[in-house]
Formats: C-alpha cells, structure tokens, sequence
C-alpha cells in the first residue's frame, strides 16, 4: 500500500494558507485544510488519479485539484510526495513545484 509523505515545503504551504483563511474565519480555515488532507488521502487507493502538471514538462509531476488549491505530488514506487500546495491564481514556477 501508498505511503504519503508530506514535503516541509507542503507543510509550509498548507500553515500559511490556514494562516491566511482564519483571518476571516478560523473554522473555515480548518475545514479547508481538512479537505486537502482527505483528497490527498485517495491517492493511497488511487496513487496515479491525478492529471500531468501541464505547465511542466516532465511527466514526473502530478496534481490534484481540491477548491482553489492544486496539490503537486510524484509518485516513486511506492511511497507518494506531496511536493507543495499552491492557490490555483497564482502562476507557478518550475523552482516552486521542485
């Protein structure tokens, strides 16, 4: 079975998005990162759900989309990284998905 393990980069990503949300509502703010935690949990069934990055060239990286968020991750054997969690407004950079 999948393991998922989640990058510091990700963790990162994911206290400043809960940072940011619980300005306006901290029960929001919760409830956000509890539903990227849970879509990022299919991957252990579906490891390969997620499309190609289409901004990036190698087909190593994958996403899942949850609300306004993308969740970047790769998949090596049998372990799952969660690379980073970015705000789908943003633009993305090739350094910032690495």
């Amino acid at each position: 079975m999948a393991e998922i393990i989640w990058s510091a980069p990700a963790m990162n990503d994911l206290e400043i998005i809960h940072d940011f949300i619980s300005r306006e509502s901290p029960q929001f703010a919760q409830k956000t990162i509890e539903s990227l935690f849970e879509r990022v949990r299919l991957l252990i069934k579906f490891p390969k759900m997620g499309r190609y990055v289409p901004e990036y060239q190698r087909k190593v990286i994958r996403e899942l989309i949850e609300g306004n968020y993308r969740i970047f991750y790769k998949v090596v054997r049998a372990n799952i990284y969660i690379i980073r969690v970015h705000h789908s407004s943003r633009k993305i950079s090739r350094r910032r998905v690495n």
